[in-house]
């Protein structure tokens, strides 16, 4: 895990560009590929360069778990990405987001079948030498589970990353968002991933509806959250953990302030590292 050094971050959106550009203590920034042009990049970003800030594409859309080959153009956007803000590494998410030309609006799991991995394998082999930088996959927020699953989630990631190198982007938010509702141990996730490949970390507020928890970035992060962050950073030390806020910004303080939970939680993590 050498390989990446980032520290404790923010995701760079356009709505709050002069305050990261403003807020002491953020390591780097994640921006989300599809809202940039890697020929006409925002002000800010090149500011936040300027500074030796790192800059991470974080891509939403190449569906790297569907069934047909990663699209090329796509994939050419997000080398771009990487080339323009002289990224360390392309994150992405391990689902699927279209089949048969119908997009599906969500972040979906992908079967964790043998058949399905050896699949996603050759995708993310095709990604990987396509990008001119590391590639790390997210784990995602499961609304529901394949019936045909034979490996778990941490069984899947570790026999992908065996497989092809790649690095994992772990979500502790999604990670508690799958033990609300479908009643997936986080501890146990934690315990069951190959954490020896994270690249970093993404932390996250949202709501809790009809007791479905929704994984919505818009609200302060709940302490059963950072608690699975904590128990992370006593397995391992991360090389970046981010906040994601999306929709509904509260003051600068206060996202400064979360950024100072997240660094105690980390503390808490690291006092006891086994």
């Amino acid at each position: 895990m050498a390989e990446f050094q980032l520290g404790v971050g923010i995701g760079w959106r356009s709505e709050i560009d002069l305050t990261v550009e403003r807020m002491k203590g953020v390591d780097f920034v994640e921006v989300i590929a599809e809202n940039v042009r890697p020929g006409s990049l925002p002000e800010s970003l090149r500011v936040l360069r300027g500074r030796g800030l790192p800059v991470v594409p974080h891509g939403v859309g190449l569906g790297i778990g569907g069934a047909r080959a990663p699209d090329p153009g796509t994939l050419a956007h997000l080398a771009a990405c990487a080339e323009a803000l002289e990224s360390p590494l392309v994150s992405e998410h391990l689902a699927f987001v279209r089949a048969g030309g119908v997009e599906a609006g969500h972040l979906l799991p992908v079967p964790r079948t043998r058949e399905a991995l050896d699949v996603i394998t050759d995708n993310v082999r095709r990604a990987q030498d396509a990008l001119p930088v590391p590639l790390a996959l997210e784990n995602v927020a499961a609304i529901f589970g394949w019936p045909e699953d034979e490996l778990t989630d941490g069984e899947f990631l570790a026999e992908l990353v065996e497989r092809t190198g790649v690095h994992l982007l772990i979500d502790v938010a999604n990670l508690y968002t799958n033990q609300v509702n479908l009643g997936l141990s986080a501890v146990a996730a934690l315990d069951a991933l190959p954490l020896s490949q994270l690249a970093y970390v993404h932390v996250a507020g949202g709501h809790e509806h009809g007791g479905i928890w929704h994984d919505t970035h818009t609200a302060t992060v709940p302490q059963e959250v950072l608690d699975i962050l904590s128990e992370l950073c006593a397995r391992v030390s991360p090389p970046g953990v981010l906040l994601e806020w999306d929709d509904d910004y509260p003051s600068d303080a206060a996202l400064a302030g979360e950024l100072e939970r997240i660094r105690a939680a980390m503390r808490r993590g690291a006092s006891r590292a086994r």
